[in-house]
């Protein structure tokens, strides 16, 4: 159902660029509105990428028992809170805990991401199909930080650029729920590309 792997991909684009966003901006907006230092930055991305790796090791289960796309929906939603809280948050130790819960959400819908394209894609075109996955997670990811850029410069505010990323989940979000889920194959071990 090719027409459902191009809905898919387009979704993809937009969330992900949204999460390309996140990992690549995250530190600018820590440096510039709550005054981290460069040692400060490094130990929140560690902690960040680990939060990450619990959430896709945590939500694995959902996504055997309910399907990919339910979980990426389930887990785009989950991330939009955090985001949200922190473009208000005030104080350091706000940010570090709305921080670490939103990375709870990246790890998961990266995960079912990737499992979802393998139930996608039919068996003669896995190739190509993964292909395409990996050229939708990669071509525009140059948007999303020149949107938080220029949207910082003209609102000058650091939290305004960043609600770039919000518009980006909820875009991608809202195109998922045209993608139709794969019946019958939610239990289906998709194999490991090596």
């Amino acid at each position: 159902d090719e027409p459902n792997i191009w809905k898919f991909l387009l979704a993809r684009i937009f969330y992900n660029d949204g999460l390309a966003t996140i990992f690549a901006m995250g530190g600018v907006y820590a440096a510039g509105t709550f005054n981290f230092d460069t040692g400060q930055i490094f130990i929140f991305g560690i902690a960040l990428n680990v939060t990450a790796g619990l959430g896709a090791f945590g939500f694995a289960w959902l996504d055997d028992i309910s399907g990919s796309k339910k979980t990426i929906v389930l887990v785009l939603t989950g991330l939009i809170i955090p985001v949200v809280a922190v473009l208000f948050v005030e104080s350091e130790t706000w940010f570090w805990i709305w921080g670490l819960l939103l990375g709870i959400f990246v790890g998961p819908v990266q995960a079912s991401s990737r499992t979802f394209m393998g139930r996608l894609a039919p068996q003669d075109k896995r190739n190509q199909m993964f292909g395409l996955f990996a050229l939708s997670g990669k071509v525009t990811t140059f948007a999303g930080p020149i949107m938080v850029g220029w949207i910082t410069l003209i609102m000058n505010s650091q939290r305004w650029g960043m609600s770039a990323i919000l518009l980006l989940l909820v875009i991608g979000l809202i195109l998922m729920f045209s993608v139709e889920e794969i019946q019958g194959t939610k239990h289906e071990k998709v194999p490991q590309r090596l």
